[in-house]
C-alpha cells in the first residue's frame, strides 16, 4: 500500500463532495416541503411555519451547490485533478 504524503496546506486545498450535499439537500427540501404540508393540514401553524423556514434555507443551500457544480472543475474537481496551491497573497494565520 502506498502512503499519500501531507503537504500540510490540507485546509486551503480541502475539497467538498458537492454531489453528496446536493443528494442530502434535495433529501430535506423533500422532507421539509413534506412536513410543512402535513402540518398545516393537521393546523399546526408554529410547526408549519419552522418546516417551511427550514425547506427556504434547504432550498438556499441547494442553488448554492448546484451553481457550484456548475461552475466546473475548480469547485468539483475529480480525482485526477492535483491539490490546488495555497493563495500565497493573504499573510498566514497567527498560530497558536
Amino acid at each position: 500500500m502506498t502512503m499519500i504524503m501531507r503537504s500540510g496546506n490540507e485546509p486551503l486545498t480541502a475539497r467538498s463532495a458537492l454531489r453528496l450535499r446536493f443528494w442530502l439537500s434535495v433529501w430535506g427540501l423533500l422532507w421539509a416541503v413534506g412536513g410543512t404540508v402535513v402540518f398545516a393540514f393537521v393546523g399546526s401553524v408554529g410547526w408549519a411555519t419552522a418546516c417551511g423556514v427550514l425547506a427556504l434555507v434547504v432550498l438556499t443551500d441547494l442553488l448554492l451547490v448546484v451553481r457550484h457544480i456548475r461552475q466546473g472543475p475548480h469547485y468539483q474537481p475529480g480525482p485526477d485533478i492535483p491539490p490546488y496551491a495555497p493563495d500565497r497573497r493573504r499573510p498566514p494565520p497567527p498560530r497558536p
